[in-house]
């Protein structure tokens, strides 16, 4: 403790003679800038009005290879009889057809109606699976910022600072990486199906043409799987890198809380013109009080009663100089006045503005209307 003291006497007496050390240096509003708050729901919903979220390319990559090669392994029947068919058609029909416009006409249209036949489904699948894949990492999201023209993206100092970026150095590590496993499974599928491609010389031609789309899909579906694994992986990175962008500082936590719930000074100025206004409405009560119950210096209590009620009503109360208040306008105002003090205590303490008595008082209160009932009776 005897060093801390004179550690801090040191300090202080350095601070008065103007001098300076490095560790009393610090910059408090430097450390309140800096992002360490989780980004508040706000926060999170602006961000994702701009179109900044946490989305993987690679997972839309990966199903879209799947989807698509899984379709040629289940219709790759189909298209290759569609495409045949109309070959030989259009061959076999060259020696006794005539090259005119109508017949280039019909033509054209059979192409375009199996490559409708024979493409649009595949073309469908991967759509669709594009879409649902988005829509199920990110939601509906529309947004047009990304789309503004800005011309912080021309610059060419800012574009050598995004190419030199932490995300540009994780975005090559990781092309780096899928282009070694990816390369990795080829060459060891290659390798387990080298031994069996010679043998293909003897067999015949539209047998290897259905044993090499096979090899081609499996690889296709093998590469798929790969990615599937990578892109889950890339996912969690954008998605840690997406909070970890939206963080906020102290005060930005602090800017945004005055935004949506007020400024504390503002809201505090409306509490105390409320209770003002509350207490101005409770004191033009006094008057239509039908008795002041008081304990008698500490507690006030104004009770009102008319014929037509169902229980007498508590339209004031006060303590201490609020209970001087409120037996001054009471006796400006002839309203009677009975010591009671554990009457006074217990409604002060039970009893809101604005609340009937409630039953388990109404004995003591009803004495203390008779009272002041006989009082008036006998004045008058």
């Amino acid at each position: 403790m005897l060093c801390m003291r004179m550690f801090i006497n040191s300090c202080t007496c350095s601070s008065r003679k103007g001098k300076s050390y490095g560790f009393t240096d610090f910059d408090l509003q430097r450390f309140s800038q800096e992002k360490t708050e989780e980004a508040t729901p706000k926060r999170k919903e602006e961000s994702r009005q701009k179109g900044q979220v946490a989305k993987s390319a690679e997972i839309n990559s990966a199903f879209v290879i799947l989807a698509s090669f899984l379709a040629l392994k289940f219709i790759g029947s189909y298209i290759y009889t569609e495409i045949t068919a109309f070959m030989r058609g259009m061959f076999g029909g060259f020696s006794t057809t005539d090259f005119t416009i109508d017949s280039v006409q019909v033509i054209l249209i059979q192409f375009i109606m199996v490559f409708l036949k024979t493409a649009m489904p595949i073309m469908l699948i991967i759509l669709v699976i594009s879409v649902m894949v988005s829509l199920i990492q990110v939601g509906f999201v529309f947004s047009t910022e990304a789309l503004m023209p800005q011309f912080s993206r021309i610059n060419p100092i800012a574009g050598m600072g995004k190419l030199f970026s932490k995300r540009s150095l994780v975005e090559l590590v990781k092309s780096f990486l899928k282009v070694g496993i990816i390369g990795y499974f080829i060459f060891r599928f290659i390798m387990n199906e080298a031994g069996k491609i010679p043998e293909l010389i003897n067999v015949e031609l539209i047998d290897s043409l259905k044993y090499i789309s096979s090899l081609i899909v499996n690889l296709a579906l093998q590469i798929g799987a790969v990615i599937l694994v990578i892109a889950a992986i890339d996912y969690l990175y954008q998605w840690w890198d997406h909070n970890q962008s939206i963080k906020m500082s102290k005060q930005e936590v602090k800017e945004e809380m005055k935004q949506t719930d007020g400024n504390p000074q503002i809201k505090g100025k409306i509490k105390e013109r409320q209770r003002a206004f509350a207490m101005q409405r409770m004191m033009q009560e006094v008057p239509k009080a039908t008795v002041i119950v008081t304990n008698p210096t500490h507690f006030a209590v104004a009770i009102k009663y008319e014929k037509d009620m169902a229980a007498p009503e508590v339209v004031a109360k006060g303590q201490d100089f609020l209970a001087e208040r409120i037996k001054s306008l009471a006796r400006e105002n002839k309203v009677v006045i009975v010591e009671n003090k554990p009457l006074a205590r217990t409604l002060y303490s039970s009893v809101d503005v604005g609340e009937s008595i409630p039953p388990e008082l109404y004995q003591a209160v009803a004495e203390v209307l008779a009272y002041v009932f006989r009082l008036k009776k006998r004045l008058s």
